[in-house]
């Protein structure tokens, strides 16, 4: 039996590549974006009105996520998803990572993945079912995480069929 690995090279990150996913997380380029707030001394941007997070007795958990900065090209072997909620990455300070991503629905193959490199100061919020690989860091650093907890585990794991080998274009 032969097998083939499959390669992919990540892309910068773009909300309109991304949206298929779920939603990228940046400060608007509008100065005038947002809305006052605090006696105007500062601007709030509303990124995501729902995060999906209390679906069948479901509620929010903040944790905090330190990576450590992984080597590419990185061959992958499994993806992951959560289909009651959604799960977002937020780099503390300027730390760049990579996400491997596929669509909602059954497991995929390479031929479903897409793969994004973040500027450093991008976050992400995966929607509700998406399949994707675990943080994989190009910076060492902490991450904050937001994501869906209750007393039954929400995530599905598969192998893929061959291995994925991803790189990054720097």
């Amino acid at each position: 039996m032969v097998f083939t690995v499959s390669s992919l090279v990540a892309r910068p990150l773009d909300p309109d590549d991304f949206q298929r996913f779920g939603t990228v997380l940046q400060a608007p380029s509008c100065a005038n974006a947002g809305r006052p707030i605090n006696a105007g001394t500062a601007r709030r941007f509303d990124l995501v009105d729902d995060l999906h997070l209390h679906t069948a007795g479901g509620r929010a958990q903040l944790a905090l996520f330190r990576a450590r900065a992984r080597s590419f090209p990185l061959a992958l072997h499994a993806l992951e998803c959560h289909r009651l909620g959604s799960q977002t990455f937020v780099p503390l300070g300027a730390k760049r990572f990579v996400i491997v991503v596929a669509p909602a629905g059954v497991p995929p193959d390479a031929t479903a993945l897409a793969a994004f490199v973040t500027d450093g100061t991008q976050g992400v919020t995966l929607a509700p079912g998406t399949w994707h690989h675990a943080l994989l860091a190009l910076d060492e650093g902490d991450f904050v995480v937001i994501e869906r907890a209750a007393p039954e585990t929400d995530c599905v794991l598969c192998t893929l069929p061959a291995a994925v080998e991803v790189s990054v274009a720097i």
